[in-house]
């Protein structure tokens, strides 16, 4: 079998590029379809913040006249410039379960990256779904909206091309309808604490000041993340852009900012699991998608914590456990089963605070890097 590497030039490579997984995946029950209607504009410069700021090239895999795998190779200057560093990155990979082709693609992105002056090449980091890592743990768990999903093989892909681990980013979960509940100890701290700073507060997402609360949100996000692995600056647009993303299936209950004086110095942002609507609807939108979005997503039991984040100058007053034990408080009573995803493996303050949380480690996911030189 001849395989052949295009780059993605024309509308009908493009549409090729985004409708692979929909075959790849078709019969498995697990892998959740994206929002069709998006996914088509979402790879255009104009529409996506990340690639606007990138040199990026969409890559398609041919055998026999037949589209078998793609990828997104891409070079983040705002990243680059920020840890004076030279990586590239690749995201979007998908291929038939055939070695030759994840090779073939994977060396493709390599070469291409190292033309162009990068010494070391990263991912998968999916700049549109906002996806980190292979899943390397936890297969038969279903992705929550915006993570990944893949087959093992991908990772015995990377690891024939040359990659090795660069980091693994781990999920935790508690699930009220098993009967996870916050432990004695934690919601005595809280009650305790409000007691004796009457000078913090907790209060939910203002959906009538969406804009100025994304703001809260991004400068808290950069503050505190600052010393994370794989930190660069979030650029206010990015933020901007997926919080009006999750506006029609917000829930209040579950995004909260915690306040000094009146002040936001830290938030916990979770949302329902979209991705059990779109296994519904196919990722269609229309005739019947929207309505379902919109009204089905307050009836979902599975939810996503996707960001918690204090200000440094506020980080140990055990603020983040406040916001953990809000956040139960205000879900548990429905019965939710909550994911906190994307732990890095090392960041064993959080890893810590979950596992003091009792919430149980269900999968992981594997981010693989390249030298170049």
């Amino acid at each position: 079998m001849d395989i052949t590497i295009d780059m993605v030039r024309t509308k009908q490579d493009t549409r090729d590029f985004v409708r692979l997984p929909r075959r790849l995946y078709r019969d498995d029950p697990l892998w959740a379809p994206p929002i069709w209607w998006e996914e088509r504009k979402a790879y255009e410069k104009s529409r996506n913040p990340i690639l606007r700021q990138s040199d990026h090239i969409l890559c398609l895999a041919r055998s026999a006249g037949q589209v078998v795998g793609r990828n997104l190779v891409y070079i983040d200057h705002a990243f680059n410039r920020f840890n004076r560093s030279r990586i590239g990155f690749f995201g979007a990979f998908e291929s038939i379960a055939d070695p030759r082709v994840g090779r073939l693609l994977l060396d493709q992105a390599a070469d291409w990256l190292r033309s162009r002056g990068m010494r070391l090449i990263r991912g998968p980091i999916h700049p549109v779904a906002e996806s980190w890592g292979f899943v390397i743990e936890g297969y038969d768990k279903p992705p929550v909206y915006m993570s990944p999903h893949n087959p093992p093989i991908y990772n015995d892909f990377a690891k024939a091309a040359g990659f090795s681990k660069a980091k693994d980013l781990w999920v935790y979960e508690g699930n009220a309808a098993d009967g996870y509940t916050i432990p004695p100890r934690f919601q005595s701290y809280y009650e305790r604490f409000m007691r004796r700073h009457p000078e913090i507060s907790i209060r939910p997402l203002d959906l009538k000041r969406l804009d100025t609360e994304a703001r809260h949100i991004w400068e808290l996000s950069n503050l505190s993340y600052s010393g994370n692995w794989g930190y660069v600056p979030l650029d206010l647009h990015v933020l901007q852009d997926m919080v009006h993303r999750l506006k029609p299936i917000v829930d209040t209950d579950a995004v909260w900012f915690v306040e000094s004086k009146g002040r936001p110095v830290g938030y916990c942002l979770g949302f329902p699991d979209l991705n059990v609507i779109l296994r519904r609807i196919s990722g269609r939108l229309f005739p019947f998608g929207w309505f379902k979005i919109l009204h089905g997503s307050r009836r979902l039991k599975d939810y996503r914590l996707f960001g918690l984040a204090v200000h440094p100058d506020h980080q140990n007053l055990g603020l983040d456990a406040l916001l953990y034990v809000h956040l139960a408080n205000a879900l548990s009573p429905r019965g939710i089963r909550l994911e906190a995803n994307y732990i890095l493996e090392d960041n064993h303050k959080i890893r810590n605070a979950l596992e003091k949380l009792d919430l149980k480690r269900i999968k992981s996911y594997r981010i693989y890097e390249k030298d170049l030189k």
